[in-house]
């Protein structure tokens, strides 16, 4: 399976599930701005919507939106446990977090990577961004992970989108929990090894 990834962008997220399943990825890195493939290729023909991750597992056949993609890698390696069992509640629970990581959370970022961004609309996104971490750290245990001992899918985007306060200045003094989680999740091996791989750290120590 071939990768298609924008450095410490949201497909850091299927490349850490990858990576805590053990499934081995080929990745081609994308220059978002360019469109064009670290390998010089065009990369609207490969994904008409012209963002990534887009994941290629087989002939002609690509899966986009990291959701999706996520999703399918855990199922790839259910032995992982990155996700619940299908049917049950608890699949459903994370579906329901995933959702909301993607709908709610992430979105409310987008604004601040505008060049341009206002200081009123900078002031709104940040207040949104804290309303949507309200009930995160309500949930999440002192040690633990979004729903319980396991990490899943959802840890991964969690984490990832996170990530990204530091980036736009988003101050996280008021979320304890989650700053614990964003440090417990910054240790873990394959999380490590998928920033290492985007160039995201210096050293793998």
């Amino acid at each position: 399976m071939k990768l298609y990834f924008s450095p410490g962008t949201c497909s850091l997220s299927p490349h850490i599930v990858a990576r805590e399943a053990g499934i081995d990825l080929t990745l081609v890195k994308v220059d978002l701005a360019s469109k064009k493939t670290s390998d010089g290729r065009d990369f609207t023909p490969i994904n008409a919507k012209g963002y990534v991750p887009a994941l290629e597992i087989g002939e002609g056949e690509l899966l986009t939106e990291g959701v999706a993609i996520m999703q399918y890698l855990a199922d790839q390696k259910e032995s992982a446990r990155l996700a619940p069992a299908r049917g049950t509640l608890e699949y459903y629970r994370l579906l329901e977090m995933l959702a909301y990581i993607s709908t709610e959370l992430h979105k409310a970022y987008g604004p601040l990577f505008r060049p341009n961004v206002t200081a009123e609309l900078r002031k709104e996104s940040i207040a949104t961004i804290k309303r949507r971490y309200a009930p995160i750290e309500k949930q999440l245990a002192c040690e633990g992970w979004l729903f319980g001992n396991d990490f899943t899918v959802a840890d991964a985007y969690l984490f990832v989108v996170t990530n990204w306060a530091s980036l736009v200045n988003v101050d996280l003094a008021e979320f304890p929990r989650l700053r614990a989680f964003q440090s417990r999740a910054a240790t873990r091996p394959g999380v490590r090894a998928a920033m290492l791989a985007e160039g995201l750290l210096a050293t793998a120590a």
